[in-house]
Formats: C-alpha cells, sequence, structure tokens
C-alpha cells in the first residue's frame, strides 16, 4: 500500500515575506489522516484555517494566493512544491502573516524544515487524482495541459529576451519516475529584473525582496555573485512553481503536465477546468489489492520502520 504520510514532529522557521519585508513566523505542525495541507493564520483571533483548494485560490498575479471567510494566505507555492515533492500529505501550517516566508527564493529551505521535522507514514492510503482525458487552457501564446499518465511528469518551456535567460535552457521536462526533486528541482530560485522591483517597490510590493532571495537580471546579466544554482535555473524554477500550485489540488495527481510560458493564473484555470470535467478524473489509491505502477511506486517507496525518512525520488 502506499500511505498518507505527515511529519514526524514540529518544525519552525522564521523569514521575512517577500512583498511586505516583514518578519513571518512559520510552524510546520502533524496532522491526521485526511486533513490535507491546512493553513492557520495564528496572528488573527481567532485563528482562521484555509485550506490548500484550487477553489480558494484568489490573487494570482505575483504568487497563489488562498483565502477562507475574508483571511487570505500569500506566496504558498514554493511551500506546497516541497511538500508535494516529499510526498506530505497532511500538515498544519501555523503562519503569523498574510504571507508565507519567501527564504532563498526555492523550496530548499522547506525541503530541510521537512526533512528536519521527519516524515511518517500514516494508517491509510494515499488518495491520488487520476487524469482520464486531455484537459488544455491557454491565454494568447501560453498554454497548460495535463494528460493522463500513471505518474507525474512536467514538461516546460519559456520564452524571455533576455540574453541571460536565453543563453541558460529553457526548455526541460522532469519525470519523478526517474529523477529527484531535491537535488533536480528544489533549489531553482525565483528570478526578476532591477526594473521590476524598482517598479512593485514603490507600489508598495517587493519590500523583503533582495539578491538572498531572488535571481535578479539588469539589462544584461545576472547580478547574483553566485550566479546560477542550475544551467537551466530559470525554467526549473517555473517548474518548481507549477508542481506546487497544481498540488493545491489537494492531492497528488497522476498525470504529464507540460506548459509553455504559464504561470499561477493559468497553472489554477486548468485546475478548475480538471475538477469541471467529471469524466476527465478519478480517485485513487494503491492499497495491497492494487499494486501501483513502476512510475508510482519509484516515488512513493514505504519508509522505513526505524525512523525519519522521505520517499526514494527525494
Amino acid at each position: 500500500m502506499i500511505r498518507q504520510r505527515t511529519l514526524r514532529s514540529i518544525s519552525h522557521a522564521t523569514g521575512v515575506g517577500l512583498h511586505s519585508g516583514l518578519k513571518v513566523n512559520l510552524d510546520l505542525r502533524p496532522a491526521p489522516v485526511d486533513t490535507g495541507i491546512v493553513f492557520r493564520r495564528t496572528d488573527l483571533e481567532p485563528p482562521v484555517e484555509i485550506r490548500a483548494d484550487a477553489r480558494a485560490v484568489g490573487d494570482t498575479r505575483l504568487a497563489s494566493c488562498l483565502s477562507s471567510g475574508g483571511a487570505t494566505i500569500s506566496t504558498v507555492e514554493h511551500l506546497m512544491s516541497a511538500l508535494a515533492g516529499l510526498g506530505v500529505d497532511n500538515v498544519f501550517v501555523d503562519v503569523d502573516a498574510s504571507e508565507l516566508p519567501i527564504m532563498d527564493g526555492s523550496a530548499s529551505t522547506f525541503v530541510y524544515l521537512i526533512q528536519q521535522a521527519g516524515v511518517v507514514e500514516q494508517a491509510a492510503p494515499k488518495k491520488f487524482i487520476r487524469v482520464l482525458d486531455t484537459i488544455e487552457v491557454s491565454d494568447g501564446d501560453k498554454w497548460a495541459k495535463l494528460e493522463p499518465y500513471e505518474g507525474f511528469s512536467l514538461e516546460f518551456s519559456i520564452e524571455f529576451r533576455h540574453p541571460a535567460i536565453e543563453r541558460t535552457g529553457t526548455k526541460v521536462k522532469i519525470d519523478f519516475a526517474h529523477q529527484s526533486y531535491v537535488n533536480d528541482v528544489a533549489r531553482a530560485r525565483t528570478f526578476g529584473f532591477m526594473h521590476e522591483v524598482e517598479y512593485l517597490r514603490q507600489h508598495g510590493l517587493a519590500q523583503g525582496g533582495s539578491l538572498d532571495n531572488a535571481i535578479v537580471m539588469d539589462e544584461y546579466r545576472v547580478l547574483n555573485s553566485d550566479g546560477l544554482r542550475y544551467a537551466d535555473e530559470f525554467v526549473k524554477h517555473k517548474v518548481l512553481d507549477a508542481i506546487g500550485d497544481l498540488y493545491i489540488i489537494g492531492h497528488p495527481l497522476l498525470a504529464a503536465f507540460s506548459a509553455h510560458k504559464s504561470g499561477h493564473a493559468l497553472n489554477n484555470q486548468l485546475l478548475h477546468a480538471l475538477l469541471a470535467r467529471q469524466d476527465a478524473w478519478e480517485w485513487a489509491d494503491f492499497a495491497a489489492s492494487h499494486p501501483a505502477p513502476a512510475a508510482v511506486s519509484n516515488q512513493f517507496m514505504p519508509l522505513p520502520d526505524d525512523g525519519p525518512s522521505l520517499p526514494a525520488f527525494a
């Protein structure tokens, strides 16, 4: 059986919000079977719970923002990506601000927090959403698509008229039957251009943005002294974001995702299009009587009984 997973213990971190520039405290806590990913705004009285759900996504202009009862939590995609990549189904995310801390602009800090807490299996099968038919959405020359696949893969391409990006790989395919989320995706940072940062700051945004939590470029080059972490870091960050955006549906997908120039808005529209087609998906689990295909079992190998561990593809 491929089982649901939660954290073994609580993990804590402090960082700054990308747009507010304010200090943010974050706690990841274990949660019972079938809880899902639940954010708790602990700065509100009483605290407000906001569940990861494709229908709860509101503003997608600069990040994925979830809302419930007037309360919002923004910039959730990097943590959601880490939780998806490490196979965590159930967790409470306590945060004392309206946005998650940006950390280093990738998912690597959140991966570390999950590893620090440890991952444990629970006494219930993991619930997948199996895509049965092709679903596609578009906006001009941008598009995103889900196709049937007994595993989870992503293929992404980008276009930016900037020499620093054009010199790198602008198309990538990741299949977690064979590749590692931690090694191949998690360290890819968000990126932006100096003129955009200046514009955003003039409008009260990106107050916490810096070379410590983003790849920043002027008209010609990358300004970060340490350069790039991957030869194709720009497009890999788009994959990282897409993994997080897709996991907002609340369950891992059995699907092949492909996209060109897609972002948070189009990724969420794709989930809405999928959910609207009841004939295009079904629930799936892999209990003892339903053995998992190799592409799935390679991702979610059983955890050892002697202590915290991570899925094989981590």
